[in-house]
């Protein structure tokens, strides 16, 4: 079994103050995990799959008890949701920059994990639409969760659980979307083969995936 760690780089830097409390294997990824929506501790598992239960179970005690993360009761009768803090919150836009940077890294050996949480945060902060096309929502189903995704004033907004009405309502693989999103040509393809499912209007689920192939600015840019 695996025991909490306290260890510390004994530096007086910020950066390194910041690495004692989320420089430990795996609490970066808890702390993605939960940017989305709070989550039960299966629920986490289930995103890292390469993490053994009591590792994770460590990970989770230290970002609670160092103040990023806090336990409360799950609005449904089951076990306690884990949610960051509102200093835990102010690593969204640390986390997001080093995304960005780690876009040039070497992909990992297969198999390699993806969760639905990795794809939809960069959905939502990669693409962008024409500011001035009618909101449209989307229902996404990933790993058997479902989503509402929001394309309004030329961006991307997630939020989970069922929207109320949708446009469009897509299931999917989290890698079938991420290569969507890379290649929106071969939605149809895809639909076809039954690696997707689209019920509603299709060219809405397109202007979501080509909001991070092409740009809407971008495209505004190079006409002018």
């Amino acid at each position: 079994m695996t025991m909490p760690t306290s260890r510390s780089y004994g530096d007086s830097c910020g950066i390194a103050r910041a690495l004692d409390v989320v420089g430990e294997r795996w609490a970066v990824l808890v702390v993605r995990e939960l940017l989305l929506t709070p989550q039960r501790f299966s629920e986490l598992r289930q995103a890292l799959p390469h993490v053994s239960s009591n590792l994770l179970a460590d990970r989770l005690r230290e970002l609670e008890q160092r103040g990023v993360i806090r336990r409360r009761a799950s609005p449904a009768e089951g076990p306690r949701v884990y949610e960051l803090t509102e200093w835990g919150r102010k690593l969204e836009p640390i986390l997001l920059a080093l995304g960005d940077w780690g876009i040039d890294a070497p992909q990992p050996p297969a198999p390699a994990a993806l969760s639905a949480t990795s794809v939809l945060i960069f959905l939502q902060h990669a693409a962008r639409l024409d500011p001035a096309a009618p909101p449209t929502t989307c229902r996404l189903e990933l790993d058997g969760r479902v989503w509402t995704v929001r394309l309004a004033a030329g961006r991307v907004q997630v939020q989970p659980g069922e929207p109320t009405t949708a446009d469009a309502s897509l299931r999917a693989e989290p890698k079938t979307l991420s290569a969507l999103l890379g290649n929106p040509a071969t939605l149809k393809a895809a639909c076809a083969d039954g690696s997707v499912a689209v019920v509603g209007d299709l060219s809405a689920i397109g202007r979501m995936l080509r909001g991070v192939t092409q740009p809407w600015h971008s495209t505004e840019h190079r006409s002018h």
